[in-house]
């Protein structure tokens, strides 16, 4: 009895062996396709335009203002008695215009400081800017951007207050230093973010479009058939009025082609 069942239980065992065979092997079964994994492709935060130093670049402010110029202007008679404004010869008054920690920080503590800094190692024709500026302080200031400067044609200044209402003007210092202010476009915008802060503002000047986008939003285009500056520098610019103080933050600005 022993030696069949050891016969039998060898039988049993190379059946059970070609079974398990024959399910390893596959037989006729197609082959089980193999997972891959494909590399994903790392996408770097490039920025639309190079570092500062171009025609075109990006500018985070963390360094000095050495190809930065300033105009000021003095309007604290045209709050007072309706008088013109004019271009001072040096800053008046108690104003802070710097760089600090990564901002290019306007800080105006007295009424009718409308000051302007401009970039001057370029002259631009068709340009594209955009801006964040964080407001600090009152809600009765003016944040500028300004295209086409030249300091004999004038420049556009695009304005948007920190109330919610922006125009667009073409500016004039005239031989006397009075500055004389055209307006060409107005308006009330219900995205702009009132009190303490950020808004990104865009302005593009194109032949003789001028454009204004505020986050990201559309808001004005004009066509200047009157004045029709063709190129100048740009240039950023707060302005203060009776309310004070006059506190901004420009975090970075790019500057690009439309």
């Amino acid at each position: 009895m022993k030696g069949n069942s050891i016969k039998l239980f060898v039988l049993l065992l190379c059946i059970a062996t070609i079974l398990s065979a024959c399910q390893l092997g596959g037989g006729d079964q197609a082959p089980q396709p193999v997972a891959t994994i494909k590399p994903v492709a790392v996408i770097q935060d490039t920025p639309t335009v190079p570092a500062a130093g171009g025609k075109y670049f990006q500018e985070d402010f963390n360094g000095d203002l050495g190809s930065w110029s300033q105009l000021i202007v003095n309007g604290s008679k045209a709050l007072k008695s309706g008088g013109n404004p004019v271009q001072a010869p040096s800053a008046f008054g108690k104003m802070t215009v710097g760089v600090t920690d990564g901002f290019l920080l306007f800080d105006l503590e007295s009424p009718g400081q409308w000051i302007y800094t401009l970039y001057d190692p370029e002259t631009y024709d068709d340009v594209k800017m955009d801006v964040s500026a964080e407001n600090r302080g009152t809600n009765d200031n003016n944040v500028s951007l300004i295209c086409r400067y030249d300091p004999t044609e004038g420049w556009y200044e695009f304005n948007i207050a920190n109330s919610g209402l922006y125009n667009i003007y073409y500016a004039l210092v005239r031989t006397d230093k009075t500055v004389i202010y055209t307006r060409l476009a107005d308006g009330g915008f219900n995205k702009i973010k009132t009190g303490k802060d950020t808004n990104e503002y865009s302005i593009t000047c194109q032949g003789k479009t001028l454009s204004l986008s505020i986050n990201t939003f559309l808001v004005k285009e004009y066509d200047d058939n009157q004045y029709v500056l063709k190129k100048g520098k740009i240039g950023l610019s707060v302005s203060s009025f009776n309310q004070l103080p006059a506190k901004v933050g420009f975090d970075w600005m790019k500057v690009s082609q439309p």
